[in-house]
């Protein structure tokens, strides 16, 4: 017989169970990471606008304000501020800031002055900005990152209410031509709709700093960084996997809020970039880590479980079954999810990103062991 029959629990029957469980869990893997996305509606928008405050802390990013830091100052918004914190800058950052202060009046400039004897994070730069942010509402973003429209701040300012103190939006990466990019923009859009999807089932645990809003009385009420500023990187995730819960948080799912940031051009930087991010995961929640390792582990076994089906001839055929039936359901949630974050080119091609990813993202844990924090950089 070609299929097993099931008439005694053999090497076939095991490996079908085993296969069977596969995509079970691969469902259910879709059904808790990506539907609550597929299927989220836009809140209607507060009556009020609030005062905001945008935050940028800038090192050596002369270039990147130069072109990006109009976007910023233009919104289309009745007040708010823009404050561009120059950490340390030897470049010609400040005179950026200086001459764009003339033409825009909501520009404000802080500078942080070199010091011989007390080295600092981007987390102490963020800290001076906010302290010195004039309003109550908070949003973030990084000097090599730009909105996609002049109604960024509206949508995100707009999800502020009462009891939503904290503001998760997208911050995706630039579209160039070749491989790398695209696996890059995949990597970064499968991770945001993984948590805005938690966020949206009021399970939140981490938000990206590219595009990200709280409030200033939330952060000195939850003290800040204090809990894990010996670690460099974690001003956006760490603080919120702290302070995040299904109460205070809202997602802000617009294009027009989307944020796009310039991607590495090449594997190493990628790679070194990787692992600066996955450093702070071992600090996340329990209930984080888990919910994060359950994605993975559902990915890794279904995968598994179809190089299981080759190991038999009554089960070899069966792999190519799954694996179509796997395709099917991977285009029918990611389809609207990607439309939604404006990343439709990526869908057709992502069959393929989802496993070279899985493939890569040993290499990329691997890479942390040996990861030594520098400077910070975006």
């Amino acid at each position: 017989m070609i299929f097993p029959q099931f008439n005694e629990l053999g090497l076939p029957e095991i490996l079908c169970l085993f296969a069977a469980a596969g995509i079970l869990l691969l469902i259910i893997g879709y059904c808790v990471n990506i539907l609550p996305l597929v299927f989220y509606k836009k809140k209607n928008a507060e009556n009020h606008l609030p005062p905001v405050s945008i935050i940028i802390c800038a090192k050596n990013e002369d270039d990147n304000l130069t072109e990006f830091l109009p976007k910023i100052c233009s919104q289309n918004y009745p007040e708010y501020e823009v404050i561009v914190v120059n950490d340390c800058s030897f470049d010609n950052t400040e005179n950026v800031i200086v001459e764009f202060s003339r033409i825009f009046d909501n520009l404000k400039k802080v500078t942080i002055k070199e010091d011989d004897y007390y080295k600092h994070g981007k987390k102490f730069a963020l800290l001076v900005g906010i302290k010195g942010a004039k309003y109550e509402n908070l949003l973030l973003t990084d000097a090599d990152c730009y909105p996609a429209s002049e109604n960024w701040l509206k949508e995100m300012a707009s999800c502020f209410t009462e009891k939503k103190e904290i503001v998760l939006g997208y911050g995706a990466y630039e579209k160039h031509t070749g491989l790398l990019n695209k696996l890059i923009r995949f990597d970064a859009f499968m991770i945001a709709v993984q948590y805005l999807s938690a966020a949206i089932k009021h399970k939140p645990y981490m938000g990206v700093g590219r595009n990200l809003a709280y409030t200033k009385d939330l952060f000195f009420r939850s003290k800040g960084f204090s809990n894990h500023y010996h670690i460099q990187s974690g001003d956006d995730d760490l603080f919120i996997n702290n302070v995040a819960s299904g109460l205070n948080t809202q997602v802000c799912v617009d294009k027009e809020a989307i944020t796009y940031s310039k991607p590495k051009k090449n594997y190493r930087d990628w790679t070194i970039q990787k692992a600066r991010h996955l450093s702070t995961a071992p600090l996340y929640k329990s209930s984080s880590k888990s919910r994060i390792a359950f994605s993975y582990f559902t990915q890794y076994y279904f995968y598994l479980s179809l190089l299981g089906l080759c190991l038999s001839i009554n089960t070899i055929l069966i792999a190519p079954i799954l694996l179509t039936l796997k395709v099917i359901i991977h285009w029918i949630m990611l389809n609207k999810a990607t439309k939604k974050l404006n990343e439709s080119d990526l869908l057709w091609g992502s069959v393929f990103f989802e496993p070279v990813l899985l493939i890569l993202y040993p290499a990329f844990h691997l890479r942390k062991l040996f990861y030594k924090p520098g400077k910070w950089t975006n």
